[in-house]
């Protein structure tokens, strides 16, 4: 999982509201072996219509989305954080989150911001003029060329594993000198666990 500090760029501006993850990614992309090329089912619903947002140009590899309140619920599918990822999403800033949808996402490497109606109808406003947004990790704060600044709240540990780029496998071999200090004295008091085994 590619680490995140900061994110700068021009930001999509979404902002719908109950956005379900069959609306992120359809069911028909699920199919899948591979995280790649779900980009391409991306919103495809949305997409379909004539000048909508995901294909103009303006935002083409915008890593930001500015999303309305409850995005992502739905379905558990981790499909919706994929296909994020490989439209170039980094980070979604909106009024609340579906919870599943939310741990998803940061599990993935993208960071879900959490901010009130007005500043997300601020930033939707600054998106569309064409000005880029910068998340920065470390300070928790979200600015804008017009000298806006909006702090947001996360979890220390969602925090943590998205700065160090930790997937749950990353973190499990964070403690790896310590499995296998663990496992050389369980081999040694129980021994006959192991017998007969090739290692």
């Amino acid at each position: 999982m590619e680490a995140i500090s900061r994110v700068t760029g021009r930001a999509i501006p979404f902002g719908a509201k109950n956005v379900d993850t069959d609306i992120i990614i359809p069911a028909k992309w699920l199919k899948t072996t591979t995280r790649e090329g779900l980009g391409e089912g991306a919103f495809e619903a949305i997409r379909a219509a004539p000048d909508n947002v995901f294909d103009d140009p303006a935002y083409k590899g915008s890593p930001i989305l500015i999303a309305g309140d409850n995005f992502g619920c739905g379905s558990s599918r981790e499909h919706a954080a994929w296909a994020l990822l490989d439209l170039g999403v980094r980070a979604v800033i909106a009024p609340s989150y579906s919870d599943i949808f939310s741990g998803n996402a940061v599990k993935n490497g993208i960071l879900p911001i959490v901010l009130p109606q007005a500043a997300v109808n601020r930033l939707l406003e600054v998106a569309r003029e064409g000005h880029e947004i910068d998340i920065d990790l470390e300070t928790q704060s979200v600015t804008t060329p017009f000298q806006d600044r909006f702090s947001f709240d996360i979890d220390p540990f969602r925090k943590h594993c998205l700065m160090g780029g930790l997937d749950e496998i990353a973190l499990t071999l964070e403690r790896q000198e310590a499995i296998t200090q663990y496992e050389s004295r369980r081999s040694a008091a129980q021994s006959w666990l192991t017998a007969g085994t090739q290692i």
